[in-house]
């Protein structure tokens, strides 16, 4: 009987000084703008013109972007990237919906590449209303015209932002119901839950998005499981469309061409005034 409980004992230890190590270390596994600091290419490369642009948040950071124009758009994809590297690294995503006759405009969020600043929670939701702001003011991009996109970390910052603003239509992809509930998929055997300091509750979050919605996730992701995309579907009041890909949770969406591109654009031509251009 000693024996069951110094071993058991020793499990419960080894389990907290994991959870409280993770903990530690959380910022870092949700952020990591150190994945890649230098642009790993330009839209030059693909054959898009392009602009770099600079915003500056309600609260002084200023914010490196892309503007990349499509001839004659049928509208602007606000495109919010996941948690590792840089703008330079969504080049074939970019691509993507250029292809589909879209403009897009993509920021780093701050600490992220040429960003200023350091991430956090509240910080990325100033970045994303910085973005949107800048679209409709400057660029004069009419909101009914605002495609607001978001993959993994990114669809949390799309779907808090779009729950906010007026806009044409929301595409999150592969997104995670909150971190906690993310955090008790990718660790059932830590008591994670009362550690957690961050929150982006997307599902909260979807249940206050007025636009159409297209939901994306693989039931392949080996890093948000597919049961998150379901239940962020789940949790749209209003039209909403779900799109189950094949592939990875970086690569989904590469794999699954030209299906994928497909019905983004179908999606697009009934959620945006006037369909196709």
């Amino acid at each position: 009987m000693r024996t069951i409980l110094v071993l058991f004992g020793g499990i419960a230890a080894f389990g907290l000084l994991s959870a409280l190590f993770l903990a530690g270390c959380q910022s870092r596994i949700l952020y990591q703008p150190h994945a890649g600091r230098q642009w790993v290419g330009v839209p030059d490369d693909l054959g898009m013109a392009w602009d770099s642009i600079g915003i500056t948040t309600d609260d002084g950071v200023l914010l490196d972007g892309w503007w990349i124009p499509a001839g004659d758009p049928r509208g602007v994809v606000l495109f919010f990237h996941g948690n590792a590297g840089n703008i330079s690294h969504r080049l074939s995503s970019i691509r993507q919906f250029h292809d589909l006759g879209l403009s897009v405009f993509i920021i780093d969020y701050r600490g992220y590449g040429r960003s200023q600043g350091s991430p956090s929670e509240e910080g990325t939701a100033r970045d994303a209303r910085a973005a949107y702001h800048f679209l409709t003011g400057p660029a004069g991009v009419p909101p009914e015209r605002v495609v607001i996109f978001g993959r993994s970390l990114g669809a949390a910052v799309a779907a808090e932002l779009a729950r906010e603003v007026s806009c044409g239509a929301v595409i999150l992809e592969s997104a995670f119901r909150s971190v906690p509930a993310l955090a008790r998929s990718l660790y059932p055997w830590l008591p994670l839950g009362f550690l957690v300091r961050y929150d982006y509750p997307t599902e909260y979050y979807a249940a206050g998005i007025t636009a159409p919605v297209l939901v994306i996730h693989s039931p392949h992701d080996e890093i948000v499981p597919f049961s998150h995309g379901q239940a962020v579907y789940a949790a749209v009041p209003g039209e909403r469309r779900f799109l189950e890909i094949q592939g990875g949770h970086n690569t989904g969406f590469r794999e699954s061409e030209p299906r994928y591109s497909r019905e983004i654009g179908r999606f697009l031509e009934e959620a945006l005034p006037g369909g196709r251009p």
